[in-house]
């Protein structure tokens, strides 16, 4: 089945019954679609399709915190706030739900339900969505006491293999009690509301339809409960134009303004990872010729298949062209400036493809979209018989008529192979994707120890530089929080920066909504007043900046001074 993310107007379900396909509709006139690849042109012409998307895969941002957050002040006796009466949504790797942090003092737990969209047996999914089980809180409390179901397993047989979900559920909420409160998170009498991102079975890991999905959920389920809600996603990817305006980045813009809720999402590792080059074509000067531009890209050893996506302005012509460490020179198609090869965004033409001996190129030429002015220019080698040609590979761009000549190429995470990169790369515009939303709350990463940026972390801006991002950032190397089996474990990345934030924001909304404080204290009116207690890092003169955001590192949370009983909280 193919699966794919479209924008739609009207009623779904008269072209599933006229069609036949699958549909979750999620808010804000998003839906996710499976539908037999045969029966996608069908779809793909219907006036109710406004434009879709492929789902790509998301990865986990893994690469003393709650002090240099200034969150142990916070949550003493001067404000007494503990998150009590707000749900904080964790989307990710899952939760070992028996971990005493996520459990009261009597042993029962602290989760509302945990939707596992990988697990298969004895349950439902939740309403309206397709996959996996959902465990709702007195199956979870059965299990833990020892419950077990027909087929002889655990009620809830939901595992955390990785540890990521439960380090970053830790972070944001965990209560500390298998140390004595020592690694307490900070909205640690908060009510968890954890998912399990799921992928597919030709596809294990994450997709971005699973996290659209997971977000959907989280929010229905916070505005049925009259709740108010903190999303976490500690998940991206590079894939994508990085400037908003993708499927994902918009309905997560969209979602945002349902219900009183917050989404942090972590801005990625790959700041010194080598994987963006970007840069101008215009940049020898208005008089002088237009030089070819070489990027050039190593390639490390095993690698099978490698896709990286090259922006440039709809405006622009340009000639490309591919060399292979071998010296073998293959020049793309004349018509550079778009194919057509596109229908709402679906690329159901074939595109190109470059024999390089053992290795092809296969080549998808973009066009400009309703929603932005600029195109793709998909690469993706892979070897034909095995792996890729190791060794440095070029791209060459040749301007033939440039008007903007803004052009980024960003290359999608392989095998995690760290020999796999750009040599002379950009380490701005290294945000993955969907940190690049505009309303979510985009974290970065610092070392807390040194009181210096975090070389890893995911840099602004946005491609289109709209706005500013990352917004804020937190600490985010050597976090100690939970682990798998009762325990705890350090781990580094803006994985654990984001969890922070989450929390901060959980406090936030039981000051504001819950103690009736301030109704409206929830989305960008919450992370303006986050934002505003931001702090800066020494040897960073110029804010907004790059590496830590709007104005710097979470240092205080401020609240506004009107409802305040106290100036600041600090």
């Amino acid at each position: 089945m193919l699966e794919l993310i479209v924008r739609y107007v009207g009623d779904l379900k008269r072209l599933q019954e006229e069609i036949g396909f699958m549909a979750e509709e999620l808010l804000a006139g998003y839906a996710i679609v499976r539908i037999a690849p045969e029966l996608a042109p069908l779809l793909l012409s219907a006036e109710e399709i406004l434009w879709t998307e492929v789902p790509a895969r998301v990865y986990t941002e893994v690469a003393g915190g709650k002090r240099a957050a200034c969150i142990t002040a916070l949550q003493g006796q001067q404000t007494g706030l503990t998150g009590r009466g707000v749900l904080v949504a964790i989307i990710d790797s899952g939760v070992d739900y028996m971990h005493p942090d996520f459990r009261n003092e009597d042993g029962t737990t602290r989760i509302e339900a945990i939707w596992d969209q990988t697990a298969q047996g004895e349950g439902e999914p939740p309403a309206g969505y397709f996959s996996g089980i959902l465990y709702t809180r007195e199956r979870i409390d059965a299990a833990l006491r020892g419950e077990r179901g027909t087929d002889g397993r655990s009620l809830v047989p939901e595992v955390d293999l990785s540890g990521h979900g439960t380090h970053v559920a830790g972070i944001a909420a965990g209560n500390g009690r298998a140390s004595g409160g020592r690694y307490r998170g900070v909205a640690y009498e908060s009510t968890l509301l954890v998912v399990k991102l799921g992928g597919t079975q030709l596809d294990p890991f994450p997709q971005t339809t699973n996290l659209m999905e997971a977000v959907d959920f989280c929010v229905r389920y916070a505005a049925d409960a009259g709740l108010p809600l903190s999303i976490n996603i500690s998940f991206g990817n590079s894939e994508g134009a990085h400037d908003g305006r993708s499927l994902l980045e918009t309905y997560l813009d969209a979602v945002s303004l349902y219900g009183r809720n917050s989404i942090c999402i972590g801005t990625g590792n790959d700041g010194s990872a080598g994987l963006h080059v970007g840069g101008n074509l215009l940049d020898a000067g208005e008089n002088e010729r237009l030089e070819e531009t070489e990027i050039l890209l190593e390639v490390g050893s095993e690698e099978r298949r490698l896709r990286m996506g090259l922006w440039v302005s709809t405006i622009d012509t340009i000639e490309l062209s591919l060399v292979s460490p071998s010296g073998i020179v293959r020049r793309l198609p004349e018509n550079i400036r778009g194919t057509g090869t596109a229908i709402k965004g679906y690329p159901a033409a074939g595109g190109t493809v470059l024999n390089f001996g053992g290795t092809a190129a296969e080549v998808f030429t973009g066009e400009a979209t309703p929603y932005r002015g600029i195109r793709e220019i998909a690469i993706t080698l892979r070897g034909k018989n095995g792996t890729i040609e190791e060794g440095i590979w070029r791209i060459r761009m040749r301007p033939v008529r440039i008007l903007d000549g803004t052009y980024d190429i960003w290359l999608a995470r392989g095998e995690e192979n760290t020999l796999t990169r750009f040599l002379r790369p950009t380490p701005e515009r290294t945000l993955t994707i969907p940190s690049t939303a505009g309303r979510p709350i985009a974290v970065a990463a610092f070392d807390a120890r040194t009181s210096s940026i975090a070389a890893f972390s995911g840099r602004g801006y946005p491609r289109a530089e709209r706005y500013i991002k990352p917004d804020i950032a937190a600490p985010g190397v050597d976090i100690v929080s939970c682990a798998p089996g009762g325990g705890y474990t350090a781990k580094t990345g803006t994985s654990m920066a984001t969890p922070f934030v989450t929390g901060s924001a959980a406090l936030f909304l039981q000051w504001g909504v819950v103690l009736g404080n301030d109704p409206y204290l929830y989305g960008e009116r919450l992370k303006a007043f986050l934002i505003q207690g931001a702090g800066r890092l020494p040897g960073l003169m110029q804010y907004p900046n790059s590496y830590v955001g709007d104005y710097g590192i979470i240092v205080s949370v401020i609240v506004p001074r009107r409802f305040a009983s106290e100036s600041d909280f600090v």
